[in-house]
């Protein structure tokens, strides 16, 4: 059957890139295995590089539609994994690895049978970086050297143009947790979010002798922990609003009254909307907690990822192959998630979904996170992607497709950060 021959290759690369896990912008090993291994299959493949490690190329020419297939290739900073960089701390507890797989195994089985060839539609295939928003501090090192203008990797691919072409994005992702039979899931909404820095200022005393005459920064956020967690009750539910604030940096000692400290957190919400409501209490929390104990704080704010809300015409022939597979079990539908993904930001320009797959243990970003199914993951879910692209052939209404400039993208982002 098709995939059973590229099963060992197949999971081979996969367990490559697994065991040498790369963070964002950072993925040039991986990168490097993806072309060896893309040239391999096609020696005259014509490869388009971006955003550091960026990957794309294309089967099919001269068609009027491009349907984009999307495998992000970073790993999360997880150095308590069981699998971690002993040095770098990244660890593949997201299965990004796995997309790449996939996305290798349909371009070997689209190339070697012609199958692209009787498509009405011309396939791309794009690796993108950095789709986690973490280590923050070399991205805005990137930022502030021109390298990139965006901490996330789809949001920089889209200024660069990259999907200026393709007028559909299909994205897969790995589903944390057991399942008791082989899974998909479809029309699972990602919230969007914000992340805000708050950096309380009070004046630093002697703790023993002179108390009295310190204003205690620490205090001040503990009151805003307080603040938020009273907060939740008037969150709408339907939102799923997450926020999840820390100490950034403390250099407080036990004899001084903290004069400063820093809290970061994240702010998730479903919607662009109600994520500018949430921002504005947590805000006046900060505000309200800093002046009660006769404090200031400054505020940062910087933009995430948009909410993401999956297509549902396209998710029909996900849907359709569903129904027609003996070798799927079950499907999940509607469920929306806190998670967020850089796939809101692209679905805001063309129309996206992204195919949740089983065949693992533990809980996304987890120290347990494994496979345990790769049969599954690398020869079944492929070849059900593959009749996926099949019944798209010639049945993709246009008008049930959209197209949004990256200028309006940018005036998206600059309304937010304007109520900000």
């Amino acid at each position: 059957m098709a995939f059973t021959e590229y099963y060992d290759e197949i999971y081979s690369v996969a367990r490559d890139i697994f065991e040498h896990p790369e963070l964002g912008y950072k993925e040039n090993r991986t990168s490097a295995l993806i072309a060896e291994f893309l040239r391999k299959v096609n020696p005259d493949i014509e490869l388009e590089s971006f955003s550091t490690t960026g990957l794309k190329t294309y089967l099919g020419e001269g068609k009027t539609l491009t349907v984009g297939f999307i495998a992000e290739l970073d790993a999360v900073y997880a150095p308590t994994h069981w699998r971690a960089d002993p040095v770098t701390g990244a660890a593949h507890n997201c299965g990004h690895y796995s997309q790449v797989a996939i996305a290798l195994a349909l371009y070997k089985h689209f190339y070697a049978t012609g199958l692209y060839k009787a498509l009405d539609y011309n396939v791309a295939f794009v690796f993108v970086p950095a789709e986690e928003y973490l280590d923050l501090e070399y991205r805005q090192k990137l930022l502030d050297e021109g390298m990139i203008s965006y901490f996330g990797g789809k949001p920089e691919a889209m200024k660069l143009g990259i999907f200026d072409d393709i007028d559909v994005g299909i994205c897969v992702h790995a589903m944390g947790g057991e399942y008791p039979v082989r899974t998909v899931e479809i029309n699972c909404d990602l919230a969007g979010f914000l992340y805000k820095k708050y950096t309380f200022r009070g004046k630093a005393s002697h703790a023993g002798f002179d108390p009295f005459s310190g204003k205690n920064a620490y205090s001040m956020s503990t009151l805003f922990n307080v603040a938020l967690g009273l907060a939740r009750q008037q969150m709408k539910d339907a939102e799923k609003v997450r926020m999840n604030p820390i100490v950034m940096h403390s250099d407080m000692s036990t004899n001084v009254i903290p004069n400063h400290i820093t809290v970061g957190t994240d702010l998730r919400t479903q919607t662009v909307e109600y994520m500018k409501e949430a921002a504005a209490k947590m805000d006046a929390a900060a505000e309200g907690s800093a002046i009660a104990l006769q404090g200031e704080v400054e505020i940062a704010t910087q933009m995430g990822y948009l909410p993401f809300v999956q297509n549902r015409y396209l998710s029909t022939f996900v849907m359709e192959a569903f129904e027609a597979s003996g070798e799927i079990q079950d499907i999940l539908n509607n469920n929306a998630i806190s998670a967020a993904g850089d796939i809101g930001d692209l679905s805001y320009m063309i129309p996206c979904i992204q195919i949740g797959y089983s065949g693992f243990f533990g809980t996304i970003h987890g120290d347990d996170f494994k496979e345990i199914d790769p049969e599954f993951i690398y020869e079944v879910f492929p070849r059900f992607l593959t009749d996926v692209f099949e019944r798209m052939k010639g049945r993709i209404d246009r008008e049930q497709l959209y197209r949004r400039s990256f200028a309006a993208y940018e005036e998206l982002l600059a309304s937010i950060m304007k109520t900000e």
